[in-house]
């Protein structure tokens, strides 16, 4: 293992960079000095929130994500990204390869080619179009396995970041070949309700994972088992 370990976290729909703190300060309390971790903002979301993103496609915003990448100073990067992030991180394998080491899926979704994400989601969950505006759905989508008063904390930060945007959510060109020799990891959510475990293991044959890892827990992992979260990290950062 390197002496220096640096991960780069990218979050999925409705959410920020602020979703990742829980999952950082527990890679830094096991891991250390050694440890480097930076999450980022998608355009429309976080210290990004005000901007413009009406027209924005998922190539337009993965091109923000890799410039953002580029300039953090991270080199050697376990790149972590999760659930709607499983349609930018197959962007950054194409063109900025050369500045990651592992990429690491954490309950990703990867539509087929010719399917958007919401044909995805629709196929397995009939009401997924309603869910954005019905808070029980997304309670039971996103909060299951959370303590109550940390659910409800979450629920009203959810959907504050504007992302994935209007432009990317038809989106259906995607290719997926590029990533067979990339070393890759996916971990599977046992617990998940927005993402279920048997489309998560689709999910990772379609996105070449050579490793998968298991974990007992919803989809918002990283705020509901941190410690069990960057202890897998730390572990697939040495694979």
């Amino acid at each position: 293992m390197p002496d220096i370990i640096n991960f780069a976290f990218l979050h999925g729909g409705g959410q920020g960079a602020w979703i990742w703190h829980e999952t950082i300060a527990a890679l830094k309390a096991q891991g250390g000095e050694r440890v480097r971790a930076v999450a980022f903002d998608m355009p429309g979301c976080g210290a990004k929130r005000d901007a413009d993103v009406s027209g924005l496609s998922v190539r337009d915003a993965a091109a923000v994500f890799i410039a953002d990448l580029a300039n953090s100073g991270l080199t050697d990067i376990i790149l972590v990204g999760h659930s709607n992030a499983g349609t930018i991180l197959p962007l950054v394998a194409a063109q900025r390869p050369d500045l990651i080491r592992r990429y690491v899926y954490l309950s990703c979704i990867a539509p087929p080619p010719g399917q958007s994400v919401l044909d995805v989601m629709r196929q397995g969950r009939p009401d997924a179009q309603q869910s954005s505006i019905s808070g029980g759905k997304l309670h039971d989508m996103f909060c299951n396995d959370m303590d109550p008063a940390y659910a409800e904390a979450f629920m009203g930060k959810l959907h504050s970041d504007h992302w994935p945007t209007p432009a990317v959510l038809p989106e259906t060109d995607w290719v997926y070949d590029h990533l067979a020799d990339k070393a890759t990891s996916y971990i599977v959510c046992m617990k998940d309700r927005a993402l279920l475990p048997d489309w998560q293991e689709v999910f990772a044959a379609r996105l070449h994972a050579q490793r998968r890892v298991y974990l007992d827990a919803g989809h918002q992992a990283m705020n509901t088992r941190p410690h069990g979260l960057a202890e897998i990290l730390l572990v697939e950062a040495a694979a």
